[in-house]
């Protein structure tokens, strides 16, 4: 990286920094002023940001790039109403800074209270995917915090006119200079620089593949909430109701294969195989599934071709699935907790035991009963847009929405007390 370009990425995190004091003293109607206002501003300005995408798009063609990555690199008029649909709920939801979380009074007449602040700078680093810029600009902000956007060269002329329409708009209703930034440059350094600077940045974020999830973890000094990859599966028991069964496999898999909460693997039980797999494989194959099975399993899947090792441990992110016959619930929680990736697993199952099992013994962010694993986001489960979806289990774990985007201090109240 050039020497001008360490010191773009340096400038904007010392804007970020100042920026950040100013913000977590702004109160929840100016916030939310500075959401609609910049929601308003994303569908007026709705053929700029088009006109951007297109050239993406365009470039990611002719890189000869799967359907799956330009379904998500993708803006319609559509895409941009439910972003900016996005934002106006986060700004209907409740302001997370300056909540108490608990409080109690001491003997000595200290009252101590843990309450909710913004960690300061946020810095994100993701990929092929626009509506997260939108997604983390409005969160930052509702939750007091200033935002570093590098996203992928993939989609940089679709970030910078989403930012540029963003930032603008939120300044004009108010939004400090330098709230929501964005790295201009695609070097893979600038994100190496983006790591090291614990002087301005607080968190690190990652979202994307496995690999920029792992150079993120490996590389930064800056604290990292690891947003994982989603090798997802669905475990269809023999107490299973097929007819559900069917809808959510096929959900699963098939409504937006390209994500990480969609299903990868099939894991169905022994005896009901004979009579499950030719029905659901039938509905995948029909959807343009390609079924890669086990040796029992292929029995039973006419359009199928045998599974390999590495089938069992891949996030395809593509109509592709792998299937497996187990011999019970312990079978599929083994499998489950060897290759899964610890996102989100369902089990299909009229037994409450097997039920509760599963749930017990399966470590995810988030376990299914009888429902698809397609649910697992801030939206779906009501706390507004994400940042992204935790599969650590410290400080923040599943959907990550305003609160995750908080940590907290103690204020300690007193009336002249001193330590003895």
């Amino acid at each position: 990286m050039t020497t001008g370009s360490i010191a773009e990425v340096l400038q904007k995190a010392k804007r970020a920094r100042a920026a950040a004091a100013r913000l977590a003293l702004m109160s929840r109607a100016q916030k939310d002023h500075v959401l609609s206002s910049m929601a308003d501003a994303l569908e007026a300005q709705a053929d700029v940001i088009l006109a951007a995408n297109a050239g993406d798009v365009e470039t990611a063609k002719q890189r000869q790039m799967s359907s799956a990555p330009i379904d998500r690199l993708l803006l319609n008029t559509e895409r941009i109403s439910e972003m900016a649909d996005g934002l106006r709920s986060v700004a209907r939801l409740a302001d997370p800074v300056g909540e108490v979380i608990t409080g109690w009074r001491l003997p000595n007449g200290l009252e101590i209270a843990k309450v909710r602040v913004p960690f300061g700078v946020v810095g994100i680093i993701y990929e092929s995917r626009p509506n997260v810029t939108v997604d983390a600009a409005g969160l930052c902000v509702k939750s007091g915090n200033a935002v570093i956007l590098r996203g992928g060269s993939d989609a940089i002329q679709s970030n910078l006119a989403l930012v540029n329409v963003l930032s603008q708009a939120g300044t004009l209703a108010g939004l400090p200079e330098g709230a929501i930034e964005i790295i201009e440059t695609t070097d893979r350094e600038a994100a190496g620089q983006l790591m090291r600077l614990n002087e301005y940045v607080d968190v690190l974020i990652p979202r994307g593949g496995g690999g920029l999830i792992r150079r993120v973890k490996e590389e930064s000094s800056v604290p990292v909430i690891e947003t994982g990859e989603g090798n997802c599966h669905v475990y269809v028991d023999a107490a299973a109701d097929l007819d559900w069964a069917e809808e959510i496999v096929v959900n699963a898999k098939c409504q937006r294969p390209g994500v990480c909460n969609a299903a990868e693997t099939l894991l169905v039980h022994e005896d009901i195989a004979a009579d499950f797999l030719p029905r659901v494989g039938r509905r995948l194959t029909d959807a343009g599934v390609e079924l890669r099975a086990c040796e029992r399993a292929i029995k039973h899947l006419s359009d199928s071709k045998p599974a390999s090792d590495e089938d069992w441990e891949t996030e395809f992110l593509a109509l592709i699935m792998a299937v497996k016959v187990v011999a019970n619930v312990d079978e599929a929680i083994e499998h489950i907790n060897r290759y899964g990736t610890k996102h989100s697993e369902s089990i299909i199952t009229a037994d409450l035991v097997s039920a509760r099992r599963f749930t017990q013994a399966v470590d995810a962010a988030v376990v299914y009963v009888n429902a698809s694993t397609r649910f697992t986001d801030g939206g779906q489960f009501g706390m507004g847009a994400e940042i992204g979806i935790s599969t650590q289990k410290l400080h923040a774990r599943g959907p990550m929405a305003l609160s995750e985007l908080t940590s907290y201090k103690y204020v300690v109240m007193g009336d002249g007390q001193v330590r003895t």
